[in-house]
């Protein structure tokens, strides 16, 4: 089998998008802050969806059982857990991305490119997806919706609510990521001292 030298650090480094480049700001601290708060406490939905999962395979094998409701309940925390961590990997720039351009321009250009993409296409997406979203939620919630499988869930629209909270979160980490690239481009708005040190 060949060897390979690989520089792990300098692929990271090609590839890394560094959020901190754009400087932090009063009002991007607080919008980053709440989305940090829900995505550090909703981790732990992965250890019960994982406890869940081993569970109802022990269920199934050991006792010859099951319980649908379990099962909708793996399937609503996998949601839940999914959504939720989307707006935190916007505030830590851990999305996926296609760099091939963007890694040859310099960080100004880089810095327009994600304003136009934020304001542009991001934003208006999670817009509709929330102008959308809404009525689905309130039927939901009007009629009573329950798992239409014997023994499901009751209450479906909390589950269909988690959209409406996950993309709320998600223009939250958005608008931050704006105030910090407009900052970073124009000094408005001010910001603040480089803690990097902490």
């Amino acid at each position: 089998m060949a060897e390979y030298n690989v520089d792990l650090d300098r692929i990271e480094e090609a590839v890394a998008h560094r959020a901190t480049v754009y400087p932090r700001t009063a009002v991007s601290d607080l919008f980053e802050g709440i989305v940090e708060f829900f995505g550090k406490y909703s981790s732990f939905i992965w250890v019960v969806l994982m406890l869940l999962i081993v569970g109802n395979v022990l269920l199934r094998y050991v006792l010859g059982t099951n319980f649908v409701a379990l099962e909708e309940l793996q399937w609503h925390l996998f949601a839940i857990g999914f959504m939720l961590a989307l707006s935190y990997c916007i505030v830590h720039d851990d999305h996926v991305r296609v760099d091939v351009v963007a890694e040859n321009l310099s960080w100004r250009k880089r810095a327009v490119i994600e304003l136009l993409g934020i304001s542009l296409f991001f934003l208006p997406f999670c817009g509709f997806v929330l102008t959308y979203a809404w009525p689905f939620v309130e039927r939901a919630y009007q009629i009573g919706e329950v798992s239409a499988a014997p023994g499901g869930l009751p209450a479906r629209w909390l589950i269909k609510s988690v959209i409406l909270f996950a993309f709320g979160l998600m223009i939250l980490a958005a608008i931050a990521r704006l105030i910090r690239v407009l900052s970073f481009l124009s000094g408005w708005p001010r910001p603040r001292p480089d803690k990097s040190a902490d």
